[in-house]
């Protein structure tokens, strides 16, 4: 087989292949089990046809056929000790962290309709309800307690809008 032709449908394949299953290391190894296939298979390939069509239709059966041999095979589960949890690197440390100063240094109201609605994913109603205040509150203040998350992570200082009366 030419694998000079299937070279230019690989950037096509891998698109695809991490659509179908979400991770970039799972459609890697489906990309070359496609590719595999298609090599060794070649002799059924009818020139004239559509190439690409054929890989595609070869990446879809390989993948169905992983599906069913993993239905086929539950896994075992982990014990207890397999199951640690991957250690956080250090820029997702000092990410929390950022994240974490940014919280604290917000008025608490706003601090709490932030966790409710970003943390707990509660829409504004239920938020309102659990905080007693109305929807509109909820609003506002999610708003102004955007901007300062937003102001603070960005290291810009906070400006307010509001004039000084006298």
């Amino acid at each position: 087989m030419d694998q000079a032709a299937l070279t230019p449908h690989i950037p096509r394949l891998r698109r695809y292949a991490r659509a179908l299953v979400g991770d970039r290391y799972a459609a890697d190894d489906l990309v070359q089990d496609t590719l595999e296939r298609a090599i060794n298979k070649y002799h059924l390939w009818r020139p004239g046809s559509d190439l690409r069509a054929w890989l595609f239709a070869i990446m879809h059966n390989v993948y169905v056929n992983q599906l069913r041999s993993r239905a086929a095979r539950p896994e075992a589960a982990l014990d207890d000790e397999d199951a640690l949890p991957q250690a956080p690197s250090d820029v997702d440390r000092l990410e929390i962290r950022d994240i974490q100063v940014a919280l604290a240094a917000l008025p608490a109201e706003q601090r709490e309709v932030v966790l409710l609605v970003a943390l707990e994913q509660m829409s504004y109603a239920e938020a309102s309800t659990t905080l007693g205040i109305p929807i509109g509150t909820v609003m506002s203040r999610l708003f102004r307690a955007r901007e300062r998350l937003r102001a603070h992570l960005d290291g810009t200082p906070q400006q307010s809008n509001l004039k000084l009366v006298k």
